[in-house]
């Protein structure tokens, strides 16, 4: 497909999402309003190849996308969980692209995916590499906190239905951004990514492939957390220098030796 096939398609997308919007008399916002204006007029310059799509375009994308899942009906699959949308966020430009499975508490109040404990262990990890997290794109499978039982507190993992009806929107960040390499953080991710349930004991570290982009499935951050012991550690780690060598970064001596005590 090419460049302007996708951008017709999201455009189409788009529109249907603003005549839903339109026909339950509900106001879009002024910056939408104008990035889909605009976005016509991008397409037309769409001749080059993907990869010379500009950052301001696929912020432009990105935003576009993320007020037409807020003017969009819910879907029904998505009853259960909570209201605030923790679309994602990062550099639309990033050579690299870290999934999760669905915001927690503290996501689901900030609105931006990874800011809790585990969020915190996610950044130490991208600056080990010698990269920040404003060098990466952060997202997860699920765009919504999935809701617990009335009286229940905590997180649970999102259902099949759950996560069937929000890939789409994250197919569209990926086909966005164009990311070099994937990180699917746990089993959650790699199967909403994967289309089918796999064991993350078994296949972290091997490297696997989303739609032509190389994917390295790993432990989430929230594994390390309840499982701190530097043996466990330092498979994550081994898992992010396999990353840091497809992506050509350099990697120093203090790094491949990092974990190891």
């Amino acid at each position: 497909m090419t460049t302007f096939d996708r951008a017709l398609d999201l455009v189409i997308t788009h529109l249907d999402g603003r005549k839903r919007l339109l026909r339950e008399e509900t106001a879009a916002s002024r910056e939408a309003l104008e990035q889909l204006t605009r976005l016509p007029r991008e397409i037309v310059k769409a001749g080059a190849p993907a990869t010379s799509v500009s950052t301001q375009s696929k912020q432009s994308r990105l935003n576009v996308l993320r007020e037409t899942i807020l003017a969009t009906e819910r879907d029904p699959r998505l009853a259960n969980v909570r209201q605030n949308l923790v679309f994602g966020v990062g550099n639309p430009d990033a050579d690299l692209m870290f999934v999760g499975e669905a915001p927690g508490a503290e996501e689901d109040i900030q609105g931006e995916p990874f800011v809790g404990p585990a969020g915190q262990l996610l950044t130490k990890m991208i600056v080990a590499m010698g990269i920040s997290r404003q060098d990466v794109y952060i997202a997860n499978i699920v765009k919504f906190r999935p809701g617990m039982p009335q009286g229940q507190s905590g997180n649970r993992k999102p259902t099949v239905d759950e996560m069937a009806a929000s890939i789409p929107w994250l197919k569209e960040q990926i086909e966005t951004i164009q990311p070099k390499v994937l990180v699917a953080l746990g089993g959650t991710a790699l199967e909403g990514l994967s289309g089918k349930p796999q064991s993350i004991m078994k296949a972290r570290g091997s490297w696997m492939s989303y739609n032509g982009i190389p994917l390295m499935p790993t432990f989430h951050p929230s594994y390390l957390l309840r499982n701190q012991s530097n043996t466990e550690k330092r498979k994550v780690w081994e898992d992010l220098l396999k990353v840091m060598e497809k992506l050509g970064l350099p990697i120093s001596e203090k790094q491949r030796g990092y974990f190891l005590r």
